[in-house]
């Protein structure tokens, strides 16, 4: 495989032609794959979002691409995860790194460790529509953070649309363990962004980069990340 090479994790359901054009515009290869070997083989991965988090994980168990995130986790290629992305990274560090085997979304399963979750104000609303966050809001990223300087400040607005979100309760035993919570709605305090420290480029954002993402003005967070996959490319 060419060192250049993007691969787009295909599970089924992700918003891969979006995520792909986005990594087009700013002059990156992107492939898009749901091979085992091919993941495996690859120097740098992105996990798109959008989809049910259920049938995302049923699909990747199936295809054996649970695996394919735990290796980027431990091998130090670049990773982004987007949206669903960043919470299937989120439930593969708590099972792996915390040692929470029963880890989970709630949306997949009643589970002792929900790591993702409803808002507590959420849980009452049975119309599906009004549990959805979706549009654009604010987000305060951590200074030093590599998201942040992919940005060059420190507020950002960017767009969302999903339900569940990072469970706050485990915050503490993610970041002790070494993933950090570098962007936070200043509003909610919900966390938009996670990195994993001591990792060249480990990435996760509940929010759509690519929804924002044009020719003229592409995403900071897909050139920052071409960047680190030209960096890891080079070291091999």
């Amino acid at each position: 495989m060419d060192k250049d090479t993007i691969v787009i994790i295909d599970y089924g359901r992700g918003n891969l032609h979006s995520v792909y054009n986005g990594l087009l515009k700013v002059g990156a290869s992107p492939v898009v794959s749901g091979d085992p070997k091919v993941i495996a083989e690859a120097p740098r991965v992105i996990l798109p979002g959008v989809g049910s988090f259920g049938d995302c994980m049923d699909t990747m168990r199936s295809r054996g691409l649970e695996e394919a995130v735990q290796e980027a986790l431990h091998s130090g290629k670049p990773f982004l995860g987007i949206c669903l992305g960043m919470q299937c990274a989120v439930i593969e560090f708590a099972r792996h790194v915390l040692n929470l085997a029963d880890a989970n979304s709630s949306e997949m399963e009643q589970t002792p460790h929900p790591v993702i979750d409803l808002m507590e104000e959420q849980k009452g609303v049975t119309a599906k529509g009004g549990t959805m966050r979706l549009g654009a809001y604010p987000c305060a990223l951590k200074k030093g953070s590599k998201v942040a300087a992919a940005y060059g400040k420190l507020n950002i607005s960017e767009r969302h649309r999903h339900r569940y979100e990072f469970n706050n309760d485990y915050l503490e035993q993610f970041e002790a363990a070494g993933m950090k919570a570098v962007g936070v709605n200043p509003d909610t305090n919900l966390v938009e962004v996670v990195e994993i420290e001591n990792h060249p480029w480990f990435v996760g954002t509940q929010y759509h980069p690519e929804y924002k993402s044009t020719v003229l003005s592409p995403s900071p967070l897909f050139v920052a990340f071409v960047k680190a996959a030209l960096a890891y490319a080079e070291k091999k």
